[in-house]
């Protein structure tokens, strides 16, 4: 199979496709929140019936696309695109829809993956798309939309998750994540309490207002709290997996984060490793995967970029997962990757 990125900073859509020829198999759009709608409609006409999905974001290839539109196209695979709607109440009345897409390409686990992106509410999607694929043990990865807006075939939804079925006809996909953090040397443990479920907003930590705990463990100011997320995330293990919890914002003497905590939750705080280890490590793991590689679709989490280019190592990062093979991505505000609604992560699509 063969992907192809291109973008345009200035937001010109023919700039972003000129290098596309032919009829592509499959197409991932991903724009600028004003350009949105306009971009979709331009796509459709430009490519009429090839598969595609789309949402508001930054994008990357060998740099890096802020505010403008870029689209990744995909050849020698066989796509099925559709929508997921109503994502925020009933997500699992489209359960047959994704069953009848998965079936209408024979998807395979050993060459299919589920591509997908998300308007909110990742977690109930990912519930109910597992449902469907995780009998067949599809794979899947994808992230969610800078705004809750998302398209799917040239049309623009609100309270959706785009997804696609791709079928590698060359060979096998397989599915990485990367996590640069590490639980903190001193151990910190917190049992959280006085949550609410729909702010994702965590009330105390330990019996104490969860502002204040946060604060005096790290040393550091009210105002530095949104920041010092991009270094000190919480943690929480879920069997011998660790998933990390962004924070979003200060809500009273409250925390409130990007993916949602529970009553009686188990956290800890996290702390950022040598990210170029890391990477060697997941550089490593792929090729002893794959002998060949034709491609790589990643979606970044939106606060590993501003930690990575903070530290002027973002593209050192894109650099060395270009070495894999032609590679590409989205920058996002939340990453899937297989069952698991994830915070300050990478998760990619390896194609063979």
């Amino acid at each position: 199979m063969n992907l192809i990125y291109g973008s345009s900073k200035s937001g010109r859509l023919d700039e972003a496709i000129k290098d596309i020829h032919g009829k592509p198999d499959f197409l991932i759009l991903m724009s600028s929140d004003k350009k949105f709608e306009e971009h979709v409609e331009q796509l459709e006409k430009a490519f009429p019936g090839v598969p595609s999905i789309g949402c508001v974001g930054s994008s990357y290839g060998k740099d890096t696309c802020e505010g403008g539109v870029a689209v990744s196209a995909f050849t020698g695979v066989q796509a099925v695109a559709n929508v997921i709607e109503n994502v925020s109440t009933m997500p699992i009345k489209y359960f047959g829809r994704i069953e009848n897409d998965m079936h209408s390409i024979h998807a395979e686990s050993r060459n299919t993956v589920l591509i997908d992106l998300c308007s909110g509410n990742d977690a109930q999607v990912l519930t109910t798309i597992n449902a469907v694929i995780g009998r067949q043990k599809i794979q899947l990865m994808g992230g969610t939309s800078e705004v809750p807006r998302v398209s799917a075939n040239g049309v623009v939804y609100s309270d959706a998750d785009a997804y696609a079925f791709v079928k590698n006809k060359s060979g096998k996909v397989g599915v990485y994540k990367e996590n640069v953090y590490r639980p903190m040397k001193e151990g910190y443990r917190f049992i959280a309490s006085h949550t609410d479920r729909s702010k994702y907003l965590i009330g105390q930590l330990n019996g104490k207002p969860a502002k204040r705990v946060y604060m005096e463990t790290l040393g550091i100011r009210e105002s530095e709290i949104p920041n010092q997320t991009f270094t000190n995330p919480f943690g929480k293990m879920i069997g011998d997996d660790l998933c990390i919890i962004s924070i979003k914002e200060v809500i009273g003497d409250g925390i409130a984060c990007f993916r949602q905590v529970n009553d009686s939750d188990v956290l800890t705080l996290l702390e950022l490793r040598d990210y170029r280890e890391i990477l060697e490590e997941t550089t490593n793991r792929i090729r002893s995967d794959f002998s060949k590689i034709s491609a790589v679709y990643s979606v970044n989490c939106v606060f590993r970029f501003f930690a990575f280019s903070q530290n002027g190592d973002w593209n050192d990062y894109l650099l060395s997962m270009g070495r894999l093979g032609s590679h590409c991505g989205l920058i996002g505000f939340g990453e899937h990757n297989n069952d698991q609604f994830i915070n300050q992560t990478m998760s990619c699509v390896v194609f063979e």
